[in-house]
């Protein structure tokens, strides 16, 4: 089930969770709590599990996958595959494009309205475009 809503931010994280029709479990509470606690960013499971660790948060690596995974067919996060086997969850699930620091592994969100696709392919019959991912990768100047 996916369904496409922006998060009402005076909803609890109970509130959140039942509405994306998860189960508000005590290790989804808590993996939730870490995740939408500081606002947009963008993070990889790596991340939140080492969060989740500093936090004494008894989770597993393997649950914190699972819980991103659920949540973003939940409509309540956006995957970002920027490198190889490399996957980053974004909290901001409104369309926008990205920058990849490369060496730094940091995703950062572009201005809305400061990137424009010229023209697309035509797409197979009996399909349309649901959206247009772009990553502009960086590195910092040599010399």
């Amino acid at each position: 089930m996916h369904v496409s809503y922006e998060i009402d931010a005076e909803l609890s994280l109970q509130e959140r969770l039942r509405f994306a029709g998860l189960r508000p479990t005590r290790q989804r509470l808590a993996l939730a709590s870490l995740i939408f606690a500081k606002g947009d960013r963008h993070l990889s499971a790596e991340e939140l599990h080492e969060e989740a660790q500093v936090a004494n948060v008894p989770v597993s690596l393997a649950t914190v996958y699972n819980t991103l995974h659920q949540f973003t067919q939940a409509g309540m996060l956006r995957i970002l595959a920027v490198e190889g086997a490399k996957t980053y969850f974004d909290t901001n699930i409104s369309d926008h494009h990205h920058f990849f620091v490369e060496g730094a592994n940091q995703v950062i969100d572009i201005p809305n309205g400061s990137t424009m696709v010229g023209s697309l392919p035509p797409v197979p019959e009996g399909m349309e475009i649901v959206n247009v991912d772009i990553i502009i990768r960086l590195r910092k100047k040599r010399g």
